[in-house]
């Protein structure tokens, strides 16, 4: 079904945007895209264009990271056992993979630990510290989690076991008691940059290591692939430094892949280049596949392998996870949409809860965003957990779905998240009284506009404006992530010309004109606009830009987002 959407025209600076362009001397639109990304002068259009590897931030400026260097160059002089720990994502694996890589060039009594999803669940584990514990580890160093790990480790430190901690999430007012915290978000951190992920704040972490022992630059940069795919699956923004090292981990990918990037590459069939585009919808959910249906720690062994051999083995498993994973998403999805459409006073609801006690827990999250696409409110999907319940929720922007969820505590035994997503867990007679509440909860205070999908659009366009320098320099904008999205513009007034069709009875094959210019597009699952190009009306068309091959040409074509009679 296609979805009534608001469309919103974010707002002009001709001011500023003219003085870009006597500045930079391109096409006008360029220069307001330019200026909506905070670009303002020729020198922070040079770096935006040109990112410079030799301008990252001064490791040294993070707090504690004096601490951190020293007791980890300690350890190495006492021949102490170090085990690195992460969290099962992607951010997770990859920020392990690249301290643990880097650690093991030169220091032998090493190990890695990712804790199982289901077992122990997000984070520092009780588990991961007796492990430690059990096999004579005397330092810990947590990457993507720990700053709210406050009892674990200080039971750490009753084992005579030290932690750094290397994390990225917002910290509260109480820290745990580790020997040293690198996180850019701490109130006192002077580090420039607050927005690395957690492979970001580890990157860092080996970069100021490797210059306290005068090692050569090279042995961190090779890890840039890597963090260029935890910056992208993660979705922090794409702006500063976090922009500057996924562009260079780009370069790295397609230059000289990790040899678990490249078997991925191999197995989804991928060519190169690789774009950020690639790294989000072919590597990382085959790696979060790993831990959502058994268990990560092949992510890590994926990236780690020295052999490429060894490194397709891994990759196939992970292939096949992902496989396992989609065929569990797509039929819960299915039986999810049934639901909705079996309880028909449903449908005038706010909000969606579903359970059904076999759904596979590691895909609720993922079949709460697929639902939004068709309902789109805040939604929860519930399944049976050992003799609980639990489930993830995701909301649509604006709400914040933590809140709604925290006005429901008494029906539930334990819930965390944020803004956007959520999970929780209840006890099976709760969930109606659950479903009950939370729709309340959501129809008192959810504006009624946040119900209706915004589609943000940065400028309008004329089709004579769209020429092939004009797209190479939007391409020269990637890469595209949070804060630096593709540009989507607004063509008005334009025309059918006859030639616009529907293929495989869902997508919409556009042929459209204004003034005597004629692009051609496609509409993914937009079969039911037809209507209105036979009218042949003239229509207001949002799209993106991107490239079409065919029979060895490459032309510019339209990626068409939403389209609807002109106004």
């Amino acid at each position: 079904m296609t979805m009534q959407k608001r469309w919103t025209i974010k707002k002009a600076e001709p001011v500023a945007e003219d003085e870009l362009r006597q500045a930079l001397k391109i096409h006008p639109i360029l220069c307001r895209l330019l200026v909506q990304r905070g670009i303002r002068t020729f020198d922070t259009a040079r770096e935006f264009f040109r990112p410079d590897i030799n301008h990252l931030h001064d490791p040294w400026l993070m707090k504690d990271m004096d601490k951190a260097v020293d007791r980890i160059i300690q350890a190495i002089a006492n021949e102490e056992k170090i085990l690195v720990f992460g969290d099962y994502d992607v951010d997770g694996t990859t920020a392990v993979a690249t301290t643990y890589s880097f650690l093991k060039k030169i220091h032998s009594a090493l190990d890695f630990y990712i804790p199982h999803r289901y077992r122990e669940g997000y984070g520092v584990s009780k588990a991961g510290i007796d492990f430690a514990k059990e096999n004579g580890f005397s330092l810990i160093i947590s990457l993507d989690c720990g700053i709210k790990s406050i009892d674990l480790i200080r039971y750490a430190a009753e084992l005579s076991i030290d932690f750094v901690v290397c994390d990225h999430h917002l910290p509260d007012d109480e820290l745990p008691p580790a020997v040293a915290i690198l996180n850019p978000k701490q109130k006192d951190c002077n580090y420039p940059y607050k927005d690395l992920c957690g492979c970001g704040v580890g990157f860092k972490l080996i970069t100021a290591l490797a210059e306290k022992l005068n090692l050569p630059g090279s042995w961190t940069f090779e890890y840039l692939d890597l963090l260029a795919t935890a910056i992208a699956a993660d979705i922090v923004p794409m702006t500063g430094e976090n922009r500057l090292m996924a562009f260079h981990g780009l370069k790295k990918a397609n230059e000289k892949p990790n040899n678990g990037i490249k078997a991925l590459c191999q197995l989804s069939n991928l060519r190169l280049p690789l774009h950020i585009d690639g790294l989000v919808f072919m590597i990382a959910p085959r790696v979060n596949a790993a831990g959502r249906m058994d268990d990560a720690k092949k992510a890590v062994q994926l990236f780690v392998t020295e052999e490429y051999d060894e490194a397709m083995k891994f990759a196939e498993m992970l292939h096949s996870d992902n496989s396992d994973r989609k065929e569990a998403d797509s039929n819960t999805t299915q039986e999810a949409l049934a639901l909705i459409n079996e309880n028909a006073e449903w449908a005038s609801h706010k909000s969606t809860v579903v359970y059904q006690s076999h759904w596979h827990k590691g895909v609720v999250g993922i079949v709460a965003s697929r639902l939004i696409e068709s309902y789109y409110r805040p939604t929860i999907v519930l399944t049976q957990s050992g003799e609980y319940v639990a489930g993830s929720a995701r909301s649509v922007p604006g709400f914040n779905l933590y809140e709604a969820i925290h006005a429901c505590r008494e029906h539930l035994i334990g819930y965390g998240g944020h803004f956007a997503a959520a999970g929780m867990t209840l006890e099976i007679h709760q969930v109606e009284l659950f479903r009950k509440k939370f729709e309340e909860v959501v129809a008192a205070t959810i504006d009624p506009e946040l119900l209706i999908p915004e589609l943000i659009i940065d400028t309008e366009i004329n089709f004579k404006d769209i020429t092939p320098n004009f797209f190479s320099i939007i391409s020269q904008m990637e890469p595209f992530g949070p804060e630096n999205l593709r540009p989507v513009f607004i063509a008005r007034s334009v025309n059918d010309t006859g030639f616009s069709k529907v293929v495989k009875d869902l997508h919409l094959k556009f042929s459209l004109q204004q003034d005597g210019c004629i692009f051609s597009g496609i509409g993914f699952n937009m079969a039911g606009k037809m209507p209105l190009l036979e009218n042949k009306k003239p229509v207001d068309v949002v799209f993106k830009l991107d490239e079409n091959e065919w029979n060895g040409q490459t032309t510019l074509q339209l990626r068409v987002i939403d389209v609807r009679a002109a106004v």
